[in-house]
């Protein structure tokens, strides 16, 4: 039986009692207002927004997204190549060319070595890059896929198709079918929150959008410097006792228009707006890590609390998850390198690599690993072959390489292998609908069930592929 979503069940009530409760005097529109400002304080947000129970119980309760836009070199990172780099400078077989297609360069352009040094890590024996020092500290609790495939080969389409299933815009992110199957366990901060560092992303608000779904169900944007949100802050002359009467009176037209309407954004524009005035008290205390023991500041390597970046977004990820927030994505898009490969891997390591590794060994000594979902990956890989000197690689969407940490994972595994280039997928290929498919089913759903209705059709994120890449699981 499929999941279908609780608000749309509600619209379709209201539209056929509300006739009956206008005509009895008691109005849906005083309902709405009467649960809206209601002053008791209730443990979770009622109505569309509230914690749902999944089609089965799920290892993970919540997901931590650490989305590396841009497509970070596999080759540098996650997967030695020792015959590559026995082989740098030279053409590659034609035969692996073959019905090949590049973003940029030329299919026959010379082969590239990767640029550091591997090692074994671990009681596992996991083999990562010298510049990943602090992921290596915790190979043993992470799940890293080295087969990964997409279809896209240009950052916006990838980046859109990894993050809702399809290439197209419009289609609901992974982070709203999560919370749309979910719900949100806090009251007082949105179910899904997105952070960023380094530049905007390609595929821009479709990464985190909520598609066709109702618009609550979307990520919301927290900035790293000022108010959280705009205009999150009064103006001067503005008191608090003023805009809660504005907003009663906004909420009653609202109200009455639902009444009438039975439109579900109606009701998601009452619920953000609530939600707003609720994140005037919440937001700064959320984003003020003053109160963070030193250790902990030093375990992600934050020197200024109040400098905004990576680093301070991955602890921001910790205390959103432990006031209830169902999902949070950070998207740090810095790894598009044509060219500058060398310097720019290390300088992107030196920035994301410690609190990354932080983010996991936090969760973990607070008894948090087990239930939350950790997802690192980019939207592809990088090219055997060099583009830009001998210093940069094209877009590659044939492999590359995500790691998974917690939320019913297998941890100190290695899932899948490339060819000896690091050019295709060897065994255990793990396409994105494959991906996606896993994630849902470590959050209890079967991604074939977890569907909303369009135009006719049950939609869902996974479309009509995907598999359950049962080699991942704990």
């Amino acid at each position: 039986m499929n999941l279908v979503s609780e608000l749309h069940r509600q619209s379709a009530r209201h539209v056929s009692r509300r006739w009956f409760l206008r005509d009895c005097t008691l109005g849906l529109g005083a309902i709405a207002l009467n649960n809206l400002i209601q002053k008791e304080a209730i443990a979770a947000p009622a109505g569309p927004l509230a914690p749902r129970v999944s089609h089965f119980p799920g290892k993970a309760k919540r997901v931590i997204y650490l989305f590396h836009a841009g497509a970070p070199s596999h080759l540098e990172l996650f997967d030695y190549k020792p015959e590559l780099e026995k082989r740098n400078g030279q053409l590659p077989p034609a035969s692996l060319l073959k019905d090949y297609r590049a973003a940029f360069i030329k299919p026959n352009s010379a082969l590239l070595g990767p640029k550091f040094k591997f090692a074994p890590r671990g009681a596992c024996g996991m083999e990562l890059s010298e510049v990943l020092p602090h992921l290596g500290s915790v190979a043993d609790d992470i799940c890293l896929i080295r087969s990964m495939q997409t279809d896209a080969v240009n950052h916006a389409p990838a980046q859109i198709l990894m993050n809702t299933g399809n290439q197209n815009f419009g289609r609901p992110s992974f982070g709203a079918w999560t919370l749309y199957g979910l719900g949100s366990e806090s009251r007082d901060l949105p179910g899904y929150v997105v952070l960023s560092s380094a530049n905007g992303t390609s595929g821009g608000a479709s990464n985190y959008g909520s598609g066709f779904l109702p618009n609550m169900y979307g990520g919301v944007p927290f900035r790293g410097a000022g108010d959280p949100v705009l205009y999150l802050s009064n103006p001067k002359g503005f008191d608090a006792e003023t805009q809660r009467a504005s907003l009663d009176t906004l909420n009653r037209l609202n109200a009455q228009a639902y009444q009438q309407a039975g439109d579900p954004d109606i009701a998601a524009r009452i619920q953000s707006y609530e939600m707003a005035y609720r994140l005037q008290s919440s937001a700064p205390d959320l984003i003020d890590l003053s109160s963070e023991p030193q250790h902990v500041l030093d375990l992600y390597g934050i020197k200024d609390v109040k400098k905004s970046g990576y680093a301070r977004n991955c602890l921001l990820a910790r205390r959103m998850i432990e006031r209830g927030v169902r999902f949070v994505q950070l998207f740090h898009e810095a790894w598009d390198h044509h060219g500058g490969l060398t310097n720019g891997v290390k300088q992107n390591c030196l920035d994301t690599d410690q609190a990354s590794a932080a983010l996991v060994k936090d969760l973990k000594q607070r008894g948090l690993l087990d239930d939350t979902l950790i997802v690192w990956g980019g939207e592809f890989g990088r090219t055997p072959m060099v583009q830009g000197g001998n210093d940069g690689r094209d877009h590659h969407n044939r492999c590359f390489s995500f790691w998974l940490a917690g939320g019913g994972v297998k941890p100190g595994h290695v899932h899948g292998s490339t060819d000896d280039l690091g050019f295709n997928v060897a065994t255990d290929p793990v396409h994105v609908n494959d991906l996606n498919a896993t994630l849902l089913h470590l959050l209890g759903f079967d991604h074939q069930k977890l569907t909303y209705r369009v135009q006719g059709l049950d939609m869902r994120l996974t479309g009509i592929a995907g598999n359950l890449v049962k080699g991942i699981l704990a």
